[in-house]
């Protein structure tokens, strides 16, 4: 159990809190739960997290005022921030603040799960960017975003190279579609499809019938390495 991500759930609203645990816990996490900024302050000051799911509109203290508190005192824990405020600008103050993401409620379960599993897994990225990767033939250098087949170096457009760089960095494990788009957004996702298609002309054999970089319905894209 102690080997599970603990994560931080912080909402004034007592039912979105236990559902939120349900969910969670459900979905393999260690979860706590608090119900202002002050108490999450007091349970962050005796336990340590990996991630803090965080309510903006609190009474007291708000979310966005806790996230900037953290950010000041060097504390990188990685913040999703929830919000009924779907304006442009709100998210961008959730993000000013030093925030790793935002989602607007309601929000869809799934999308939730999928955005705290690609927030985790960034903290996991610089321990594994130093290796190359290998598939097939190829060779996909995560630092330098250089692709190799044998000795020949593969052009890649920049957003070919950055799409490739997140797959690698997460290869064996599917990767959402959302988490691949520049914003991750539902708008962004459906222009992953296209550049997917695109990366699969220059590294499949048939990229009609793909063996490196396969569809996981449901689920996004995986790059299998060799």
């Amino acid at each position: 159990m102690d080997e599970l991500p603990h994560i931080l759930v912080v909402d004034d609203d007592r039912r979105i809190r236990g559902l939120l645990q349900s969910f969670l816990i459900e979905n393999g996490f260690r979860i706590s739960v608090a119900a202002s900024a002050a108490e999450a302050r007091e349970q962050m000051r005796n336990m340590a997290f990996d991630l803090v799911v965080l309510d903006i509109m609190m009474p007291g203290e708000t979310g966005l005022s806790l996230a900037s508190s953290l950010r000041a005192a060097g504390n990188p824990v990685p913040v999703l921030m929830l919000s009924a405020l779907a304006e442009a600008s709100d998210r961008i103050a959730g993000l000013e603040t030093g925030s790793d993401d935002y989602l607007a409620k309601p929000f869809e379960p799934r999308e939730l799960l999928l955005r705290i599993r690609g927030l985790l897994r960034r903290q996991e990225q610089p321990a594994r960017s130093k290796a190359d990767v290998a598939f097939g033939p190829y060779v996909f250098h995560l630092q330098r975003g250089e692709l190799r087949k044998g000795a020949e170096p593969v052009r890649l457009t920049s957003r070919e190279r950055e799409l490739l760089r997140t797959l690698a960095a997460n290869a064996g494990a599917p990767v959402a579609r959302v988490e691949l788009a520049p914003e991750a957004s539902e708008e962004g996702a459906r222009s992953v499809d296209v550049q997917i298609n695109r990366l699969r002309q220059k590294i499949e054999e048939d990229p009609s019938n793909p063996v490196h970089l396969q569809t996981v319905r449901g689920a996004g894209y995986v790059l299998h390495a060799s």
